[in-house]
């Protein structure tokens, strides 16, 4: 029978958690607006990607929606809250486009499927990125349209319920960066393979750009909302495909100059997401970047994880998407035990989660034999 805490008994975990004396496992799932708006068992309405980034009603409408779905549903198979909350929590959002964008690539809203961008950057045309004005990152989109939208729903919300409940519309505060590796991908194509092994120089130089472009947007958004850094995130699932001296030599001092810029003494917590077999790269990102919670994909050999880091660092994973997907609930179940057993657990600093960023029509009872086997295999001796 699948466990049923309640919200308080799951906020008593999260407090033991966060106080490193957890008597089990947490469970998270990373959603999305795209499990309601890609799913039409529950988007009856037709929301779509471009109307939403263009209309605020349309984008509050979305947010609202997906957070409906998610606390009536999937939050039942992990530790978050669920049912309806004393008050909506909502804001601005445009999937994993912005930064892309932010250079000049054109959005593509592809039916069925998130938004995308295209490459811009060819091999005669390569320097052109750096004629945008970096230096006044709100003055251009996404981050001025992200503005207006924000400030414009915080009007449609202010006398408004959803469900019987009052609506709260969050800042919008991306400090957060894709990665410069990602985001120069993004940029030129498989292109910037090339530019990494033939020309070092220019790939340094349109990385360091894209990082300084990352930098003054997050030190802008949060002058402009009076608000101060209290973590520091950075991604970077390019970097898959580097190997760990590349990694090192060419990456690693862009990756360190994002950290210590937003968070120069160091006082900060540090995460690093990665997706994609980047296990190897891991050690030097805990090493040399002070990072101590690593947010994982696909292929992980999670034993030799544990072991690589120590057992003070927060490692979050689990069962592949594809499994949770297309597989039954006795594989879910099979492959979190797996998980749950191969000592990553040591520490007590591991969440269990799916890996990586749930997909819509994740069948329930997948949900719920994941969240079992935290039960039955993520407990700890008391003490």
């Amino acid at each position: 029978m699948t466990p049923l805490p309640s919200n308080e008994e799951k906020e008593r975990l999260w407090e033991r958690y966060r106080a490193g004396r957890p008597e089990r496992v947490p469970v998270i799932l990373s959603t999305n607006d795209r499990v309601y708006l890609l799913d039409p068992r529950y988007n009856v309405e037709g929301l779509t990607y471009d109307r939403a980034f263009a209309d605020p009603e349309q984008m509050l409408l979305a947010q609202l929606h997906w957070q409906e779905l998610v606390r009536s549903h999937h939050h039942r198979y992990c530790d978050y809250p669920a049912g309806l909350p004393e008050q909506w929590e909502v804001g601005v959002a445009f999937q994993n486009v912005s930064e892309a964008w932010f250079f000049g690539c054109p959005l593509d809203f592809h039916p069925g499927q998130v938004p995308d961008t295209r490459p811009i950057l060819h091999d005669d045309n390569k320097r052109a990125v750096f004629a945008v004005d970096i230096d006044h990152p709100l003055a251009r989109d996404p981050y001025r349209r992200g503005i207006e939208l924000c400030e414009r729903m915080m009007e449609l919300a202010r006398h408004r319920e959803y469900r019987g409940r009052p609506i709260k519309v969050l800042p919008y505060l991306p400090t957060g960066s894709d990665g410069p590796v990602t985001v120069a991908l993004n940029l030129r194509g498989a292109g910037f393979l090339l530019d990494l092994a033939l020309d070092p120089d220019y790939a340094s130089e349109l990385m360091a750009f894209i990082v300084q472009a990352a930098i003054n947007r997050a030190r802008a958004v949060l002058r402009y909302w009076g608000r101060e850094l209290h973590g520091v995130g950075l991604a970077d699932d390019g970097i898959e495909a580097l190997s760990q001296a590349m990694y090192r030599e060419q990456v690693l001092p862009h990756h360190r100059r994002f950290y210590d810029a937003l968070d120069p003494e160091h006082r900060l917590p540090r995460s690093m997401h990665l997706c994609g077999d980047d296990g190897r790269h891991f050690p030097v990102i805990v090493r040399e970047l002070g990072v101590r919670s690593l947010d994982t994909g696909f292929p992980l050999d999670f034993a030799w994880l544990r072991q690589a880091v120590g057992p003070e660092v927060e490692i979050v994973g689990g069962v592949e998407v594809a499994t949770l997907l297309h597989g039954g609930p006795a594989e879910v179940y099979a492959r979190a035990r797996e998980i749950l057993t191969s000592g990553v657990l040591a520490g007590r600093r591991f969440v269990l989660r799916e890996a990586n960023n749930l997909p819509p029509g994740v069948p329930e009872e997948n949900l719920a034999a994941m969240y079992q086997a935290a039960f039955d295999y993520g407990c700890y001796e008391a003490g």
